[in-house]
């Protein structure tokens, strides 16, 4: 979405995420608490100021490769965790961890939708089984998502055009949630951790290179 909208990408894309959210949830509501999400809340919604406030002034040639950095950063980040992987444990029960990833998390989230990352970094990183980060990721990105959404409408992002986008795109968003929920239920704890490495290193190279 990045490669196709530039800088537009943010709010084009964040409908799509919001049904895939409100698809999820339901799901996953038995592997997880709102706790852990009102912890998170706090410095998430600061770096969303500071989100929105750089997104407003970034240029749109600037919009490709700073996406792409910050998913490439994210990668680095786990794959620190993958060979570190006590001391990622210590840092992620610390009060400041949580402080810095919510607020990364949701600058990442207004510039580039990239919280992803971020998040799974710090749950993974508390030894997290993958149906309970899921589950927790559900309720938080769908908070997030829906504050957000009149913010992207206000700065032009989503507009009446791209909503129309998004409703053609529905079925196939429901389409990949219910393949990816099969092949969830297939594919052990490592494997699942390494696909998000490698397909986050694909996007981010790809958008760094275009830009």
């Amino acid at each position: 979405m990045a490669e196709l909208f530039g800088k537009a990408s943010v709010g084009v894309l964040l409908p799509m995420l919001i049904v895939a959210d409100v698809s999820v949830y339901p799901m996953f509501r038995k592997h997880a608490s709102w706790a852990p999400v009102w912890r998170l809340l706090p410095p998430a919604l600061v770096g969303m100021v500071v989100g929105f406030f750089l997104l407003d002034r970034m240029p749109e040639e600037w919009a490709k490769p700073v996406i792409g950095s910050i998913i490439l950063l994210m990668v680095a980040l786990q794959l620190v965790r993958q060979f570190a992987r006590d001391f990622f444990h210590k840092l992620a029960h610390s009060g400041g961890f949580g402080v810095a990833a919510g607020s990364f998390a949701g600058i990442a989230t207004t510039i580039a939708n990239a919280a992803g990352p971020v998040f799974q970094l710090y749950f993974l990183a508390r030894r997290l089984p993958k149906m309970e980060l899921i589950g927790i990721g559900a309720r938080f990105f769908l908070l997030i998502n829906l504050i957000k959404l009149p913010f992207m409408g206000g700065l032009h992002f989503t507009t009446p055009e791209s909503l129309l986008l998004n409703f053609k795109l529905v079925p196939l968003i429901l389409l990949g949630i219910f393949l990816g929920r099969q092949l969830l239920q297939l594919i052990s704890q490592r494997v699942f951790e390494w696909m998000i490495i490698g397909f986050a290193v694909l996007a981010g190279v790809r958008l760094v290179l275009a830009g």
